[in-house]
Formats: C-alpha cells, sequence, structure tokens
C-alpha cells in the first residue's frame, strides 16, 4: 500500500519553512491505519518483541495497537510528572534546549525483548532517550519502528547499531 498518500503535508506548520507530516489523515482511514499498523507489527513479531514501548503522544497511538497485535504488554514513555509510581527519568538535548522523559522503573523487566515504536523519525533524540531508559532498565532493544522517517534530518544516525523499520521515508 502506498502510505504516503494517506498523509497530509500541512506548510508552514508548527513555523515558517517546516513541512509538517500530518499521520490524522491516514488515521482517519481505518484500512490503510489497519494496513500501517499491521505491517509494523510484522516487523515486530519477526524481532521476537516481548513488550512495545512508545513514546508519548503518538508513540501511543503506534504502539498501543502494535502490542495488542503481539498479544504484547504496551509501556509508556512519558514527560516528567505524568506517571504515578517511581520513575527513571532521561534528560537529553533539542535543538533549542533540553527535554526530559520518564519510564515507570518496574515496566521493563531484565533481558525483555523491547520493541520501541513512535510515529516519526526526525532527529532521533527522543528514541535515543527512550533506548537508554529501556537499556538501562536491562531491556534489549531488538527493533525501531517508525511509520515515517525524515531521512533528511539523518536521524538514523543516533540510532547506529539498532535495527530500524521505517513503513515510509521522506528524503
Amino acid at each position: 500500500m502506498d502510505f504516503k498518500k494517506y498523509i497530509t503535508i500541512v506548510e508552514d506548520y508548527p513555523k515558517e519553512g517546516i513541512r509538517f507530516k500530518d499521520i490524522t489523515t491516514l488515521m482517519q482511514d481505518g484500512q490503510a491505519y489497519k494496513a500501517a499498523i499491521n505491517e509494523m507489527a510484522e516487523y515486530a513479531r519477526a524481532k521476537q518483541a516481548d513488550v512495545v514501548v512508545g513514546p508519548e503522544a503518538r508513540g501511543f497511538v503506534v504502539g498501543c495497537p502494535i502490542a495488542y497485535a503481539l498479544d504484547a504488554g504496551f509501556v509508556p514513555v512519558r514527560k516528567p510528572g505524568k506517571l504515578p509510581r517511581e520513575v527513571l527519568k532521561v534528560d537529553y538535548g533539542l535543538e533549542y534546549g533540553k527535554d526530559s522523559l520518564t519510564i515507570h522503573r518496574d515496566s521493563i523487566k531484565k533481558g525483555q525483548r523491547v520493541l520501541i515504536a513512535d510515529d516519526l523519525l526526525a532527529t532521533g533524540g527522543t528514541i535515543e532517550a527512550t533506548i537508554k531508559m529501556v537499556e538501562e532498565l536491562g531491556g534489549d532493544v531488538v527493533g525501531i519502528a517508525f511509520m515515517i522517517e525524515l531521512g533528511y534530518l539523518d536521524g538514523r544516525d543516533r540510532l547506529d547499531g539498532y535495527d530500524v523499520f521505517s513503513l515510509m521515508t521522506y528524503n
């Protein structure tokens, strides 16, 4: 399926010069959304993932249905202050400053095979921070799956050594 035909390009959003890739139009089409998730789930199944991890918020709309398709658990990665139990926190750099992500300390078991899923690979900072947390908790990152990869931002370079799957790539 040509998934790109279901993506809406929004010019100058969120700021001038950005061509935003909107996945909500793909999600609004039940057959396209199902086909996209099924293809990503096949990748996860081949990696024999035990659990799926997704950063908020769009990682939830990708990761949860993949976990469901695999009969696997889903672990959310959230901004600070959003998870109620003891968390591991990682700070990471952005173009314009710093941000932080958290994960429940008891969410990943030592040796679990973890698939990280998100909607978009841009510069790779969010996923790099997610990998760091999963590995610190003892998980084995067996794959990373994205709906969209912005190849021109070279985010894949930050994920060197990890198996990366992208449903579609914009160069």
